[in-house]
């Protein structure tokens, strides 16, 4: 999952979690790191929100407004700054604006709600009972972190059928459960199988939205809206893909498509391709919040991004380890961050790491 020109083992990146699969706090070193490597921090403006876009009607440009976050000016707008641009990226990816489930009576239920785009460290949940609304990789990770401190944790999958009431393996605090149905006044949490829990907090692992259920639309290749390409690009939006890679490829293509040395296809082009892929998800069945999902592609997509960018394409190391872990996972979901069995794929691995040490 590391960047293709910033591996995981790179000079100033010191890992102090070696595990195949390293927890949230090795990845957010790993990103400070990369951050330092290449001076980034002093090209990013801190607590700055956007809060409009607008293409103008004369020289095409873009305005771009921002605001210092906590700033207090007298009137509405008041300290805000329109600069002008030839290009914008918006690079906010699907990990930005929450979604939160919708649940019968939530709002009289007393106690704490949160989504795990909010969540750091298990601590604050000592000696609490948590409800985890959803079952993907962050109700996993996080579940497990919060049991060693909770005194309960409920997991509620949309996939479990009801009844289920299940112990997780390895844990006497963790249950698997069928989705939530509905809250009440007194604080309890029923099930779709008419059992009830009384919780403390129920903590939203559902994902995040962007436009329309999940969708944006019409975009070349999840990057460029044709009527505007290519000065404006979206940076982030695929779903069920390792993401580090995945942006950067994306970011090569923008960044060269911008300098003018790679050329998109016309706008008339770009629109059949979008049509014809829109074709092949309705034909498969899957409904308009998958229409980001690589779940089934993300090497294939990779690869062509590589492609267009005159970069060699994913390492078949990367692919293979991707894959063994993945199953590794599945069958072994409790140990899986300390048994993997990819070891003859290291020296591959390690070969290409040599050159950025």
């Amino acid at each position: 999952m590391g960047f293709l020109d910033f591996p995981f083992a790179a000079a100033g990146c010191r890992c102090q979690d070696p595990r195949r699969f390293p927890g949230h706090e090795e990845v957010l070193r790993y990103l400070e790191a990369f951050a330092r490597r290449f001076d980034l921090l002093r090209l990013v403006r801190f607590e700055t929100e956007v809060v409009r876009v607008r293409r103008g009607s004369d020289d095409g440009r873009w305005a771009v407004t921002s605001r210092k976050l906590g700033e207090k000016g007298s009137g509405a707008g008041e300290d805000d700054q329109e600069e002008f641009y030839d290009a914008v990226v918006v690079c906010n990816g699907h990990y930005t604006a929450p979604r939160i489930a919708d649940i019968l009576g939530v709002d009289a239920w007393p106690g704490k709600q949160m989504h795990s785009y909010s969540y750091r460290v298990p601590e604050p949940f000592l000696d609490q009972v948590v409800i985890i609304v959803g079952a993907s990789a962050s109700a996993f990770d996080i579940s497990r972190d919060i049991a060693c401190v909770a005194k309960e944790v409920h997991v509620a999958d949309r996939s479990a059928p009801p009844p289920t009431c299940e112990k997780q393996p390895g844990y006497d605090n963790l249950w698997l459960h069928s989705m939530v149905d509905h809250a009440r006044e007194d604080g309890s949490v029923v099930f779709r199988d008419g059992s009830s829990i009384r919780a403390d907090v129920i903590m939203h692992c559902t994902g995040t939205i962007t436009v329309d259920d999940n969708h944006v639309n019409p975009l070349y290749k999840h990057v460029f809206p044709p009527e505007v390409a290519p000065q404006l690009s979206f940076i982030g939006l695929p779903l069920k893909a390792i993401p580090f890679p995945l942006v950067e490829l994306q970011s090569k293509w923008v960044a060269g498509v911008l300098s003018g040395w790679i050329k998109l296809p016309s706008k008339e082009e770009m629109m059949e391709d979008v049509k014809a892929f829109y074709s092949k998800l309705e034909a498969r069945g899957w409904p308009k919040r998958y229409t980001h999902n690589l779940s089934h592609c993300q090497f294939e997509y990779d690869d062509w991004l590589a492609e267009q960018c005159g970069h060699p394409p994913i390492e078949e190391w990367r692919k293979q380890m991707f894959t063994i872990n993945l199953k590794n996972k599945i069958a072994r979901p409790e140990s899986f961050r300390d048994e993997w069995d990819d070891y003859h794929l290291v020296a591959e691995a390690n070969e290409d790491f040599k050159k950025f040490l």
